[in-house]
C-alpha cells in the first residue's frame, strides 16, 4: 500500500467543473502547423465531447477510403506504387470515437488533403467476419485480426512503412492537432529517428510548462511514490494517472467524467496516484526500479496526457488508456479491472467481445 501519512501537493488545484481555457502553442515549427491554431478550438469542444456512448446511426466511411477487399499485401504494394504508406483503420460502426474521427479530423479539409496525398487507408470492422489477408500472408477474419492486433480502443490506426513494418500505432481518438502531427511523423519518416513522444514534445515545447496546476482528486495517494509490487504484492490494483500542467484534456477528464459518483467510487477501490510526466519527482515503479516521473513516462512511451495505466497486484501492466476517454469507455475499463476479469481473460478486447458490447 502507498504511504498515506503525507499531505498532497499544495500547488495542486481542485478539479475543474467546466471546460476552461484553450490549448495554445501546439506543434510550433511543424510543417503542418498551418491551420493548427484553428484546430485547437475543435479539440476543446468537439473532439472532447461529453457523450461517448455508442451512436444510433452506423458510421459511413469517407468515399476516399480504399474499398475493403482486405488483401493487405496487394493494398501495400498499390500504396507503394503511388508513393504512399499503408494505414489499417480498426473501428466500429457505432463507436462514438470513430464517429468523432470521421466528423472532426476527417472533416478538416487540410487533414483530408494531406492524408490522401501520403496514405491509403484500409478499414477493418473489429466485429467483422469477412476474411482479411495480413501483410505476412495469413488469412483470418476481421474480428480475429483485430483481436490479434490488440486494438483495445477504437478507432485504432496502424501505419506501415515501405517494408511492411509498423511505423506508428494510434490507440483511440486524438484531437486534430495531434492527429496532424502523427500523419507528418510517419509521412516525413521522423519515426526512423525519434519516438512520437519526442516528436510531439519538440513541437509543443512542453518543457516551458511548470509542475503546478495538476487537478486534485480525493482518491489520489500522496507522495512518496513507492509503487513497488515486485516482492510483496499489493491487495489492490494500481492506476497511475500520467498528467501535466496546462492540460485542457486533463481538465476535461477531471471536470466531467471523474465527477461521476460511479467512477469516483470505483477509483477509490484502487491504489491511485498522479504523476506529472515532466517532473523530476522520484518514483519507484511497480517493478521496483528507482527512477523519476519524467524518465518513467519516457520509458513507457507516454505522449498523451492524461494517460491512465493500470497495474495488477504484482506490478504487471494490465491495460493503458492513452487517448481521449469519456465516461462510457472509462466505466467499461474500470469494470474489467475491478471485477478482476483480467485474471481469466488478459485481452481486454476479447473480454469485450465475450460480453458483446
Amino acid at each position: 500500500m502507498i504511504c498515506e501519512s503525507q499531505r498532497r501537493h499544495s500547488r495542486r488545484r481542485p478539479p475543474v467543473t467546466s471546460v476552461l481555457g484553450l490549448l495554445s502553442g501546439l506543434l510550433a515549427g511543424l510543417t503542418l502547423a498551418a491551420g493548427a491554431a484553428a484546430s485547437v478550438d475543435e479539440s476543446v469542444e468537439t473532439a472532447l465531447g461529453r457523450d461517448d456512448f455508442p451512436r444510433e446511426d452506423p458510421l459511413i466511411y469517407p468515399e476516399w477510403f480504399k474499398e475493403p477487399f482486405l488483401n493487405l499485401p496487394d493494398d501495400h504494394a498499390e500504396a507503394l506504387a503511388e508513393g504512399k504508406d499503408l494505414v489499417v483503420y480498426f473501428g466500429q460502426r457505432r463507436c462514438a470515437y470513430c464517429h468523432k474521427l470521421m466528423d472532426v479530423n476527417f472533416g478538416a479539409p487540410d487533414i483530408v488533403k494531406y492524408t490522401r496525398e501520403h496514405f491509403d487507408i484500409v478499414p477493418v470492422d473489429i466485429w467483422g467476419v469477412t476474411e482479411v489477408t495480413d501483410l505476412a500472408g495469413e488469412t483470418l477474419t476481421e474480428r480475429d485480426f483485430a483481436l490479434r492486433e490488440e486494438t483495445n480502443f477504437t478507432p485504432s490506426l496502424v501505419f506501415y512503412d515501405e517494408t511492411g513494418a509498423e511505423a506508428l500505432r494510434l490507440r483511440g481518438y486524438y484531437p486534430p492537432y495531434q492527429f496532424r502531427a502523427a500523419l507528418e511523423y510517419v509521412a516525413d519518416d521522423h519515426y526512423q529517428r525519434e519516438s512520437f513522444r519526442d516528436y510531439l514534445a519538440r513541437g509543443e515545447n512542453r518543457m516551458v510548462f511548470g509542475p503546478a496546476d495538476l487537478n486534485e482528486e480525493d482518491f489520489f495517494e500522496p507522495p512518496p511514490y513507492n509503487l513497488d509490487r515486485s516482492k510483496v504484492p499489493s491487495e489492490r490494483p494500481l492506476v497511475v494517472f500520467f498528467e501535466q500542467g496546462d492540460c485542457h484534456a486533463c481538465d476535461v477528464l477531471h471536470g466531467e467524467a471523474l465527477r461521476q459518483g460511479e467512477l469516483q467510487r470505483q477509483f477509490a477501490e484502487f491504489d491511485s496516484v498522479q504523476i506529472d510526466i515532466w517532473s523530476d519527482t522520484p518514483v519507484v515503479t511497480p517493478e521496483g526500479e528507482r527512477t523519476t516521473a519524467q524518465a518513467w513516462a519516457r520509458d513507457l512511451g507516454i505522449f498523451y496526457a492524461p494517460s491512465l495505466l493500470f497495474f495488477d497486484e504484482h506490478g504487471r501492466e494490465i491495460l493503458r488508456v492513452d487517448s481521449v476517454v469519456g465516461f462510457y469507455r472509462l466505466r467499461n475499463v474500470l469494470n474489467y479491472i475491478s471485477s478482476k476479469a483480467y485474471l481469466d481473460e488478459p485481452n481486454y478486447q476479447r473480454w469485450r467481445v465475450s460480453r458483446a458490447f
